[in-house]
């Protein structure tokens, strides 16, 4: 028998893995809009791996891996960037920016969006 999830998380919602994650994300960008923010991708694969958001503000651009969880029981989202997710990145990253020459100038950083509890926190320059 499965068990039920709490009352108020996701998954109690009827949220599948995907809708989640989703969610997750269009916080996050409207977290960014709302900043300043312009969003250059999202959901992109390049280099043989994902980059969930890239965005620009002035001479910065700021890759953003976003994370989420079914709820508290399920464990941290931060916890699911590991050293290989923050290499894969990177790699991503560097890939990006190659495909990208007019932006030799910029300054890049990588931050992690963590949807926990309903609420979003943003670690800017989280590696």
């Amino acid at each position: 028998m499965k068990k039920k999830p709490p009352p108020g998380s996701p998954r109690s919602r009827g949220l599948n893995t995907r809708a989640i994650g989703t969610r997750a994300e269009r916080r996050a960008l409207a977290h960014y809009r709302l900043r300043g923010y312009r969003v250059l991708a999202t959901n992109l694969w390049i280099g043989g791996y994902e980059l969930d958001l890239v965005l620009r503000r002035g001479q910065t651009i700021v890759f953003c891996e976003v994370k989420s969880k079914g709820g508290a029981e399920k464990g941290d989202p931060l916890e699911m960037v590991t050293p290989e997710k923050v290499r894969r990145l990177r790699r991503a990253a560097e890939a990006w920016l190659a495909a990208n020459p007019q932006s030799p100038d910029y300054e890049a950083r990588f931050d992690v969006a963590a949807e926990r509890s309903g609420k979003l926190q943003v670690l800017a320059n989280a590696f």
